[in-house]
């Protein structure tokens, strides 16, 4: 008997999937800080810069059912490539609130931290640019984030941290 699209190879009815069902509930800047240092020293004449990014995530969950809060923290320094004195420093801490159902226990924590923080960047890149603009600076341009990259080097960074431990002991 040809199996039908109603039924498995066993007969029984095939189960259905669940969809992921994910909404912003909310989002703001927890924190942020931009410090102006070229204009604090002075610094005369063309200054090439030197952008370094760092980013962090974080999330947690909240007391509401089926909520969660991401955090993206980005620290962005910019020094001069000539002299290596810095030009300004931006942190900023972007946080969303997510209402999250139907994801797999072992399949939450990269959910929270691959695609929530994929939400928020396009808000986080606007941010940025209109600090560093408004601070005097050109307009900063973040390139787009590999989350899903920046989650498997923490994943492997912590395998390696912890075979160290493990050595040591």
């Amino acid at each position: 008997m040809a199996d039908t699209p109603e039924t498995a190879e066993n007969g029984a009815a095939p189960q259905q999937q669940t969809p992921v069902k994910m909404n912003v509930l909310a989002q703001f800047v927890r924190d942020m800080s931009f410090e102006n240092i070229l204009a604090q020293k002075g610094v005369q004449g063309e200054v090439q810069p030197d952008v370094q990014l760092q980013v962090n995530l974080d999330a947690k969950k909240r007391t509401a059912e089926n909520q969660y809060e991401v955090i993206l923290k980005l620290q962005v320094t910019s020094k001069a490539k000539s002299s290596g004195e810095t030009l300004f420093v931006l942190e900023l801490d972007y946080a969303g609130v997510f209402h999250v159902e139907n994801v797999p226990d072992e399949q939450l924590h990269p959910f929270l931290l691959i695609e929530c923080p994929r939400m928020l960047f396009p808000f986080v890149r606007r941010i940025v640019s209109d600090v560093t603009r408004d601070g005097g600076f050109p307009p900063l341009n973040l390139e787009t984030i590999d989350f899903l990259q920046l989650y498997r080097s923490e994943l492997a960074r912590r395998a390696s941290a912890q075979k160290e431990e493990t050595a040591d002991a």
